[in-house]
């Protein structure tokens, strides 16, 4: 009976090349790798054909996916290598690291994701990690490590770092890939024996102890259970724990003994686990990601371990290729000279080959002729070298994940690493497939997908970037408590968040329509977190959900006494009732609540104006033209079918009794004399909202800014004529005002763009004539707002300004054009496609 205990560095290309020649010549009939146990039976898939590399042990506690740990394999992987010659050769392969049973215990509340944040956060020391395979410490970071919850005595030194200083290295790094990476010939003897010098007096932690102890358990059931010839894979620092007196033929001698191990591992916490396959990244793997046991350069070491032969020259002409593929000239001889450089440099530096620092700066100084930007392009694309690894079907998964492959099979999005970006048309029925799962996974927390600005103006098109991340498999575990399926999952997350009942710790609400968060903390649903949720239950196509959120938002609304509230919530309510149907998703019941809505922001808004200091008036100023853009949706489309008077929003007039003050019973002047009034004009909610700004903007008690920007509205729509405009401009900029209201008057006035100062002279006129008669003190107090002001106008606005004004102190403004007569019937068709563009076809004779 042999065992030998192999002790490698994790996701070292060296030691996997050293490691599959040294199992073949061992020929094992059995191996032993440090993993959880748990695993034992999902070895049998790396054999699988569609199992690709990197792939990671995913164990989690059932209920509490929070509590979870990944062991991440590459191609280039000892552990993986292992696996692979052991499940070729049918020899067993079985796990020897302590449970994640026990190490999930022993870490309440403290993720081990692959970002290393749960409580031993950075490199996971043997004691620092359950990451077994992975979290595995190898000593080569150059730093004092403590492991969590261990005393003082369980402090030691790096032990690369120690044999790096021993040879003369300043980089434990650099050593160990001359030593042992580059090489791939170094005897395993040799590492245990420098790894015992190392160890001489340590004293291990509880926790590395405890494991360590698992690991020789495990080694004594294997010779109980008859088998010859015992491979044993782990870390080289674990290697004099279990080695002891194995090489004199005696294994377990100068161990510590069975009852001494029995007695560590006695009355270990322990929780229910499960574990199973996902796929990974190498962006994931390297060391910047936060990743314990991660490396600075994955595609680098999977280039190694893949081109055993000449991999300097394969490499530089493979950065050739990429360079290339951004059109940048680089040529054979570029190639050439690289490696000759990389070369000399290795020979400079005592390299047995070049390694990552010497490629790089051949590849910088003859590649990009000492560009960074295309350096950085090959480190993104090459030494990283993002890449996802796959998983068979037959892998264990929830129900969820499940189907969530089955979804991506159907809609064709292939999970991938990289960002890639797609441009969706909602009106092909594919496209819209894949936006509701692409929607419906982001409100279960799965940010696959993340919406961009949609480069088209229309509503019909949605722009995405997806990359897919491994930490996605524990969100979709997690979110699998609320369904089998991602319609359901969805639906029955979408009520809970409508009554309060959970929290939010999913990715960030998308942008555009449908951006609206949703809520924080259990309890804290706000009314714009209600109507946010109405729009992405619309863009997510959950018809079942969508009644649920309505009443909580008509029971909120009603309770809800601010009016910015209501503003806020307005804007998303109405492009859900306007798009809803670009969808063909139902919105039944958003007319009735928008209307209400609308309701009440006209009679509290008057309200809402009054002393007001600059910043709130900012605020409000922003509920306002949100609203104002809101309603002129409402106004201008469609009419909805059984809309009452054809209201083309389809909101329902208000009853009897809730009438709004702020609304005047028809134009001024009518009615006034005592004569019967004039038959009323069919109220629309512009015309509500419209006669609420006027009477409004007629108040003593307006900040400047809110009365400009009011004036500004009511001149765009039409509701005053220059006239009107010109003499409440005088009035703001009278001597009685200070001129910082006058500023803020203008600057609320001219908020809607600059054009109007260029066609209309006469205010113009104003402007100027208030600015210049100015004291040179009020000057300079006013010149900032106005600054700010002129500052927001597209430079064309600022030059035509400007040019008027010039025109305006020299006397020859230009005589407004004569009004040439207009030929209907020349303008009819022009007229007619307008109509028709805007919808309004039908009344294109009238």
């Amino acid at each position: 009976m042999t065992v030998s205990v192999l002790g490698v560095r994790h996701h070292g290309p060296g030691s996997a090349r050293s490691l599959r020649d040294e199992l073949q010549r061992l020929k094992p009939d059995i191996v032993l790798i440090e993993g959880p146990p748990e695993a034992d039976e999902l070895v049998g898939l790396a054999k699988d054909p569609d199992m690709l590399p990197p792939v990671a042990l995913l164990a989690h506690v059932p209920g509490d996916p929070s509590r979870a740990a990944f062991w991440p394999f590459a191609v280039f992987s000892p552990e993986w290598q292992a696996i692979r010659h052991a499940v070729q050769a049918g020899v067993p392969v079985r796990f020897c690291d302590l449970p994640a049973a026990h190490s999930l215990a022993l870490r309440p509340g403290a993720p081990e994701t692959a970002d290393g944040q749960g409580e031993h956060g950075g490199e996971a020391g043997d004691g620092g990690s359950p990451d077994g395979a992975t979290g595995e410490h190898d000593g080569r970071d150059g730093h004092e490590e403590r492991e969590p919850g261990a005393g003082p005595e369980a402090v030691r030194a790096d032990p690369i770092g120690a044999l790096a200083r021993a040879a003369g290295y300043d980089d434990p790094e650099r050593w160990w890939e001359d030593a042992v990476e580059h090489r791939g010939d170094t005897p395993f003897q040799v590492i245990a024996e420098a790894m015992a010098a190392v160890r001489e007096g340590h004293v291990p932690g509880e926790y590395e102890a405890r494991r360590e102890a698992f690991m020789r358990r495990t080694v004594r059931k294997a010779i109980k259970d008859g088998y010859e010839r015992i491979a044993v894979v782990c870390g080289a620092w674990h290697v004099p724990a279990l080695a002891g007196a194995a090489r004199e033929g005696a294994w377990g001698a100068g161990l510590p003994t069975v009852k001494a191990d029995d007695a560590l591992l006695r009355g270990l916490p322990k929780v229910k686990t499960e574990i199973t396959w996902v796929p990974w990244t190498y962006g994931r793997l390297a060391a910047w990601s936060g990743y314990g046991a991660g490396v600075t350069s994955p595609g680098w070491y999977h280039h190694l371990f893949a081109s055993p032969d000449r991999p300097v020259e394969r490499w530089l002409t493979a950065a050739a290729g990429a360079l290339r593929d951004e059109d940048l000239p680089v040529s054979s001889a570029h190639v050439i000279e690289a490696v000759r450089l990389a070369e000399s440099l290795a020979v400079l530096r005592g390299r047995p080959l070049a390694g990552l620092a010497e490629v790089t700066e051949a590849v910088r100084a003859v590649l990009c002729e000492g560009d960074d930007l295309p350096v950085e392009l090959v480190r993104r694309r090459m030494v990283v070298g993002e890449r996802l690894g796959q998983v068979p079907d037959a892998t264990p998964m929830v129900p969820l994940q499940r189907h969530l492959r089955e979804e991506q099979r159907r809609v064709r999005l292939k999970p991938e690493a990289l960002d890639r970006e797609y441009d969706l048309d909602l009106r092909k029925p594919l496209d819209l497939e894949r936006s509701r799962l692409l929607h419906r996974l982001r409100l279960l927390g799965v940010g696959w997908g993340t919406p961009l600005q949609s480069k088209s103006k229309g509503t019909f098109r949605e722009s995405w970037s997806l990359a897919w991340r491994p930490e996605f498999d524990i969100d979709l575990i997690e979110a699998s408590a609320w369904g089998t399926t991602v319609p359901a999952a969805a639906t029955a997350r979408v009520r809970d968040l409508a009554s309060g009942t959970v929290a939010r710790r999913g990715a960030p609400a998308p942008g555009g329509p449908g951006g609206a968060g949703v809520p924080g903390a259990p309890g804290e649903v706000t009314l714009a977190d209600l109507t946010g949720l109405v729009e992405r239950c619309l863009l997510a196509d959950l018809p079942e959900a969508l009644p649920h959120v309505l009443d909580a938002l008509s029971e909120r609304a009603a309770l809800d006494s601010d009016v910015t509230h209501l503003m806020a919530a307005l804007p998303a309510m109405v492009r859900a009732q306007r798009y809803g149907d670009v969808r063909g998703t139902s919105a039944t019941g958003l007319a009735v609540i928008v209307d209400a809505l609308l309701t009440r922001v006209c009679v509290g808004l008057g309200g809402a104006v009054t002393g007001l200091d600059d910043d709130a008036a900012r605020d409000l100023l922003r509920h306002i033209d949100g609203v104002h853009a809101a309603v002129a949706l409402l106004d201008d489309g469609p009419a909805a079918p059984g809309a009452p008077g054809g209201s083309p929003s389809g909101a329902r007039p208000p009853p009897a009794g809730r009438g709004h003050p702020a609304a005047p019973a028809g134009p001024p002047g009518r009615g006034a004399s005592g004569e019967p009034a004039a038959p009323a004009e069919e109220e629309t909610p512009q015309r509500r909202w419209l006669a609420t700004l006027r009477v409004v903007s007629l108040r003593a008690d307006l900040h400047g800014l809110i009365e400009g920007r009011l004036t500004r509205i009511l001149l765009d729509a039409a509701d005053l004529d220059t006239a009107e405009v010109g003499r409440r401009m005088s009035l703001a900029m009278s001597a009685g005002h200070p001129p910082a209201r006058a500023a803020a008057w203008i600057e609320g006035f001219l908020s809607g763009g600059g054009l109007l100062l260029v066609h209309d002279p006469r205010l113009l006129g104003l402007i100027d004539g208030w600015l210049t008669g100015l004291a040179p003190e009020t000057f300079v107090d006013v010149l900032p707002l106005l600054r700010r002001t002129f500052g927001a106008f597209a430079a064309p606005e600022r030059r035509a300004i400007g040019s008027r004004v010039r025109s305006l102190g020299t006397g020859t403004a230009e005589p407004a054009r004569k009004t040439e007569d207009v030929d209907d019937e020349r303008a009819a068709a022009a007229v007619r496609t307008v109509l028709t563009i805007l919808g309004r076809a039908e009344s294109a004779d009238g």
